[in-house]
């Protein structure tokens, strides 16, 4: 025999079902939340960095977001996207977030991205390199993204530090918090007479991968001179993405 609820038995069960239902929604919109990366890209804006120079590192972002292999990598799993923003640095007080975190679920989210980069002109920015400053900010900017598989800073630079903390003094503590940075290192141009470029390169590496890069297998990529950034940009991207890419089709 099925005996009637009283009052408090049916205002218990509503509390227990909507309790359930609390914590569905709260799992749903937290799985929803979920991505497959956080990616912060930090460009190099500061003394050294011309405006022939800014332009060529911001139309190489724009071409390497927008080749093939990146597009298929970005969008592999609109289920868990990739998170993406771009902020410029310079020194210690100079920062600017040129795209904010965007989820990259569609063509037609990255092809806002694209344009908004594309449209962007360049401000007036402070001399100096406060690499340490931009590393900084960029694992606060990530710290925003604690919901994603894995988090990533790249900082680009065609120097080194010169102003604010030291970068060796703060990517340890970054690097304890899940965060990996990447590094792309940009070399000079072409001279007009004599090339020591492959050398000088090779120093500013060496530098980025001691005092910088941090995290499981951080990297750093290089860019002869300007020309070549959308060219290492693009390389840099597929070996970000390719991993996480694979694993979320699997």
């Amino acid at each position: 025999m099925v005996r009637a609820l009283n009052c408090d038995q049916r205002g218990e069960m509503m509390r227990s079902l909507l309790t359930s239902l609390l914590v569905t929604c709260a799992l749903a919109q937290s799985t929803a939340a979920n991505c497959r990366q956080a990616l912060a890209l930090g460009l190099d804006v500061s003394g050294s960095v011309d405006l022939r120079e800014y332009r060529l590192q911001l139309d190489g972002l724009v071409t390497a977001l927008n080749h093939p292999d990146v597009v298929s990598a970005l969008l592999a799993s609109p289920d868990a996207p990739v998170a993406l923003m771009v902020f410029e640095w310079s020194g210690p007080a100079d920062q600017s977030i040129l795209v904010p975190w965007t989820s990259i679920s569609d063509a037609q989210t990255l092809a806002i991205v694209s344009e908004t980069l594309a449209g962007t002109q360049r401000r007036n920015a402070t001399p100096g390199t406060a690499l340490g400053v931009a590393m900084t900010l960029g694992a606060q900017y990530l710290d925003q993204q604690k919901d994603c598989w894995k988090r990533t800073l790249d900082i680009s630079g065609d120097g080194q530090s010169n102003l604010g903390p030291r970068p060796r003094d703060v990517k340890q503590a970054i690097g304890a918090r899940g965060i990996t940075i990447n590094a792309l290192v940009i070399g000079a141009d072409a001279p007009a007479t004599g090339d020591r470029r492959q050398s000088e390169i090779g120093e500013l590496s060496s530098y980025f991968r001691a005092e910088v890069i941090t995290g499981p297998k951080a990297f750093v990529q290089t860019a002869l001179g300007f020309e070549a950034y959308a060219e290492a940009m693009t390389a840099k991207l597929k070996k970000e993405l390719d991993g996480l890419a694979v694993s979320a089709l699997q």
